[in-house]
């Protein structure tokens, strides 16, 4: 396992080194020898989070819809060539009627081209004081549509760990009753596992897991985008490895992070660094899990946010001759 691993971590950063100053061709090389790494005998399976409202006038323009199901394809197959086996769909439920068109479609698309769909929830918080009733209600349509044994036929591509579905939940700060949401999901016939961003201990038995999400940690936001996010990562896995080690942990990955371009902006960034902000985040787990207990999941985050500056679909940055870095997406 050992020889396998240290193969790849050669092939890739031998790759890396030449992809910051070529093109895409050279990006994708590079991505699919980390991602191939990640994919050998005891390491994690590869996801990346999905951001499925392009084609709304109330986001960007990218070049494409995600409800366009020749797009959805294109996705899939470039996806798996990287060796990511699943998408982690950014997903409000039916209150966001485009989206769920785009979840539905890309589930249909992955139940035909052998790949894994999931859920990443955004707690509603429309509903003051009443976020756990509308949380219920948001659930268990997901369920009775996407995820149980009464759902589309296009269930089976619906991501499951150890033969349960896999739901993963952003939280909003809402004032949701995470233990009844615990009572209701596991009064199904099917229980899905609920794995929550960032750990979080008022909670922690009602869930069963944890995931990073690109961020800088407790040192915060730098102007410079210096921060990428190394001490938060760090802190995540210590934590998940020496407190909650019966709990299942997914990793993470990012290129870097820019939300300029996104109405929301505040003026956020992380940088590239030439591709070693992606490189260094995407092998620092192998710290805390060795061979013999390998991590479950790693997510890239993410496939095309690029209103956030976190999409790998076309590529990272280029640098230039003076360290510098242009536009490659």
């Amino acid at each position: 396992m050992r020889t396998v691993f240290h193969i790849f971590a050669f092939v890739f950063l031998l790759a890396f080194s030449t992809a910051c100053h070529r093109g895409t061709g050279d990006f994708r090389r590079s991505l699919q020898a980390a991602t191939q790494l990640q994919v050998a005998e005891g390491s994690p399976k590869v996801l990346a989070a999905y951001q499925p409202w392009f084609g709304n006038s109330k986001h960007i323009d990218v070049g494409y819809s995600t409800q366009d199901p020749a797009v959805l394809v294109r996705q899939i197959n470039e996806a798996k060539e990287l060796g990511i086996s699943g998408f982690v769909v950014n997903w409000y439920g039916p209150r966001k009627p485009f989206e769920d068109k785009s979840y539905m479609l890309l589930q249909k698309a992955a139940a035909e081209n052998n790949f894994t769909v999931s859920l990443m929830y955004d707690e509603d918080t429309e509903y003051p004081g009443q976020s756990t009733e509308a949380v219920i209600v948001d659930l268990q349509y997901a369920y009775d549509r996407y995820i149980g044994p009464h759902a589309l036929p296009t269930r089976s591509a619906y991501l499951r760990y150890n033969g349960r579905p896999v739901i993963f939940i952003f939280p909003k700060q809402a004032e949701t009753d995470w233990n009844r949401i615990r009572q209701l999901v596991n009064s199904w016939e099917d229980p899905p596992l609920l794995i929550f961003k960032d750990i979080y201990p008022k909670y922690a038995n009602a869930f069963d897991g944890f995931y990073a999400w690109v961020q800088p940690g407790k040192e915060g936001w730098k102007p410079d985008g210096s921060n990428w996010g190394e001490q938060y990562l760090t802190d995540f896995y210590k934590q998940m490895t020496t407190e909650y080690p019966n709990k299942i942990a997914v990793g993470a990955a990012w290129p870097g992070f820019d939300d300029r371009q996104a109405s929301w902006s505040r003026n956020r960034r992380m940088s590239d660094r030439c591709g070693k902000t992606f490189e260094e985040s995407l092998r620092l787990f192998r710290r805390y899990y060795p061979d013999s207990k390998p991590l479950p999941f790693l997510m890239v985050v993410t496939w095309n946010d690029y209103e956030e500056g976190t999409a790998i679909e076309r590529g990272f940055s280029r640098c230039n001759v003076s360290g510098g870095s242009t536009s490659g997406r």
